[in-house]
C-alpha cells in the first residue's frame, strides 16, 4: 500500500518517531507534509522523471521529503552527509538534480558547494543559510490536497566502482505495463511480510544514516505497511538496547559493526535492557564475523536473519539462523534470482569453486550516463553481477570471499580504493600508492594506504601525518586512511598491473601487523 492509505484509516497513528528526541510525525501529518512538499516542487517546475537531490543527516524532515518526491514522480538521490564539496557536487551535477536540499547539519559543506551548481533550486531544513532557503516555511505555503498527476518516483542512488567516481544506479522495470500509480510504494515491504513477518503493528529500529540504500529501503517499507519507525539521530550501542525496550521494536536492520559494539558493552549494559520484545531482525550490507554472528544469535536466539544484495537490487540471498548455523559463513541461497558461479571466461563453474558472482533472472538496471560500465556488469548471457567473487556448496548457499576488487567495506560503509589511491598520487612526494583492507575489531575493515615514497628517506612520521592531512582535504574522513605505510616499491606487473593481493593478504595473515 502507501502511506496516504493509513492516513485516512489512522491518522493519528505514528508513521515515524525520532529516537532521541521523541518527536512524532502521524500518517495524517506525513500525509499533508508530503502533498505541501510535492505542491512545491510542482511549482519549481519540476515534472515526473526530473531530480533532486537530498543532502541530510537523520532529520525529522528525511521521510517527509522522501514521500514528497515519491509521489510527485521524481528521482531522488540522497547523498551521504559525510561527503566533501567536491563529491556533492560531482553527484548534484551527475543526477542532474534541479533542487538540492540540504540540513543544517549539513550547512557548512552546503555553504560551499552552493556556488559551485548554479540553476540549482537551494532549501534547507531545520533552518536557513546563504542562499538556502527554508523548505519548512516553502512548504507550509502549499495545499494539503495531492497534487493532480501522481505517479511514482523512486530513488536514483549512488554506488561507486573500482574506477573511483560514484554512479548513479538505475533500476529497470521488467517488460510490460508500467505502473506509474503512487501504489507503487515499494516492493521490501513484500519481502518484509513474507521474510521477517512484518505487519501494519511492526515497529522497526532504523539505527543507521537513511542515505544508505538498506535504512531507506526498508523503512520506507514498513510506512508503506502502516507500521511504525523508530529513527535513531545516530547510533550509540547502549542507546539503541534502551530504543527497544522503550519503543518495545519488534524489527530492526542491522549492520555486524553495530553487532560488535552492542557485543562490547560491559555485562551489565547489555543485561539491563529488555528486549524481548524483537520478532526478527536482520543484518547486511558487509561480512559478519563467525564468531559475532554466533554470540548475537546466543543473546537474542534464532531471530537473526542475513541478506545479500545491492543498491543495483539484481538479486537477493537470504538466510535465517537455523540455517547460518548448520553453514556457517554462508549469505544465503538465492530467492529473487538463480545465483552462478564463473570463471573469467564466463563459464559456470562446480561447487566450491571460486568465481565472480552472478544473478540470473534477476532485477535489471543501468548505471547513469556510463553505459560501459553497464555493459561491464554483464556476461554473455545477460546475467549480471556487483563483482563480487564467491563460491556455492553443493546445496547453493553463497559464501563470499571477495568484494569488488577489493573494495574496504568499514562499519558497513564501502569504500573504494581507487578514490583515494587517486588522490595520493597526486601528492608530490608520493611515488606510487596502493589502498587496501585490513583487519580492525570493531569496523570490520580499515583504510590502509601503502606508499612509495619519491625519496625513501622521505619514509617516515612527517610524511605519514602530511599525507592523512592531505587526504582529509580532498575526501571524506570516512574514505581517508586510518594507517600509512611504505614500501621502498609496490609490486607491480611489466604492464602496470598492481599486484593488491600481495600486500593486502599481508595484513591479513598476521594480524594487521604492518609491512613497513
Amino acid at each position: 500500500m502507501h502511506p496516504s492509505h493509513h492516513a485516512k484509516t489512522h491518522p493519528d497513528k505514528p508513521a515515524y518517531i525520532m529516537a532521541y528526541s521523541g518527536e512524532t510525525v502521524t500518517y495524517g501529518e506525513l500525509e499533508a507534509r508530503s502533498n505541501q512538499g510535492a505542491h512545491l516542487f510542482r511549482k519549481l517546475g519540476l515534472t515526473t522523471g526530473d531530480s533532486v537531490a537530498f543532502f541530510i543527516d537523520n532529520h525529522p524532515r528525511y521521510y517527509e521529503l522522501i514521500w514528497a518526491a515519491q509521489r510527485s514522480g521524481l528521482r531522488y538521490t540522497c547523498l551521504s552527509s559525510k561527503l566533501t564539496t567536491g563529491e556533492v557536487e560531482y553527484i548534484v551535477g551527475d543526477c542532474e538534480a534541479k533542487v538540492f536540499v540540504a540540513s543544517v547539519g549539513t550547512a557548512e559543506t552546503a555553504l560551499a558547494v552552493a556556488p559551485l551548481i548554479p540553476g540549482v533550486a537551494l532549501y534547507m531544513v531545520g533552518g536557513t543559510a546563504g542562499p538556502f532557503e527554508s523548505f519548512e516555511d516553502a512548504r507550509a505555503a502549499m495545499p494539503t490536497t495531492p497534487i493532480t498527476d501522481e505517479s511514482a518516483g523512486r530513488p536514483m542512488l549512488y554506488s561507486s566502482g573500482t574506477t573511483g567516481r560514484p554512479k548513479g544506479v538505475k533500476r529497470i522495470a521488467p517488460a510490460g505495463p508500467v505502473d506509474n500509480s503512487i501504489e507503487a510504494a515499494n516492493p521490501l515491504a513484500i519481502l518484509g511480510q513474507s521474510l521477517y513477518g512484518w505487519s501494519g503493528e511492526s515497529i522497526y529500529l532504523s539505527p543507521a544514516p537513511l542515505y544508505h540504500a538498506a535504512p531507506l529501503g526498508w523503512s520506507t517499507a514498513v510506512q508503506a505497511m502502516g507500521g511504525t519507525v523508530i529513527l535513531m539521530e545516530r547510533f550509540d550501542a547502549e542507546d539503541a538496547l534502551r530504543f527497544i525496550e522503550q519503543y518495545k521494536v519488534t524489527t530492526a536492520q542491522w549492520v555486524p559493526t553495530h553487532f560488535v559494539r552492542m557485543l562490547k558493552l560491559p555485562p551489565e549494559a547489555r543485561t539491563r535492557y529488555d528486549v524481548s520484545s524483537l520478532k526478527s531482525v536482520f543484518h547486511a550490507a558487509a561480512p559478519c564475523p563467525v564468531p559475532v554472528k554466533e554470540q548475537m544469535i546466543a543473546w537474542w536466539g534464532p531471530i537473526v536473519h542475513e541478506y545479500y544484495a545491492g543498491t543495483e537490487g539484481n538479486g537477493f540471498c537470504i538466510i535465517n539462523s537455523e540455517e547460518w548455523l548448520a553453514h556457517k559463513g554462508s549469505v544465503g541461497r538465492g530467492l529473487t534470482a538463480q545465483v552462478k558461479i564463473c570463471d573469467e571466461d564466463g563459464a559456470v563453474l562446480p561447487p566450491r569453486s571460486e568465481g565472480l558472482v552472478f544473478f540470473e533472472g534477476g532485477g535489471q538496471f543501468e548505471y547513469h550516463g556510463d553505459p560501459a560500465k553497464t555493459a561491464e556488469s554483464r556476461n554473455a548471457q545477460g546475467w549480471t553481477t556487483l563483482g563480487d567473487v564467491g563460491w556455492l556448496d553443493e546445496e547453493g548457499y553463497l559464501y563470499l570471499t571477495d568484494r569488488k576488487s577489493f573494495m574496504i567495506i568499514s562499519g558497513g560503509v564501502n569504500i573504494y580504493p581507487q578514490e583515494l589511491e587517486n588522490v595520493l598520487i597526486g601528492h608530490p612526494k608520493v611515488a606510487d600508492a596502493a589502498v587496501v583492507g585490513a583487519p580492525d575489531e570493531e569496523m570490520g575493515e580499515k583504510v590502509v594506504a601503502v606508499i612509495q615514497p619519491m625519496d625513501w628517506a622521505d619514509a617516515g612520521d612527517e610524511l605519514r601525518a602530511e599525507l592523512m592531512a592531505y587526504a582529509r582535504q580532498h575526501l571524506s574522513h570516512v574514505k581517508s586512511p586510518r594507517v600509512i605505510d611504505f614500501m621502498a616499491e609496490l609490486p607491480r606487473h611489466a604492464t602496470g598491473k598492481l599486484y593488491k593481493r600481495l600486500i593486502r593478504d599481508a595484513y591479513w595473515a598476521k594480524d594487521g601487523a604492518r609491512i613497513g
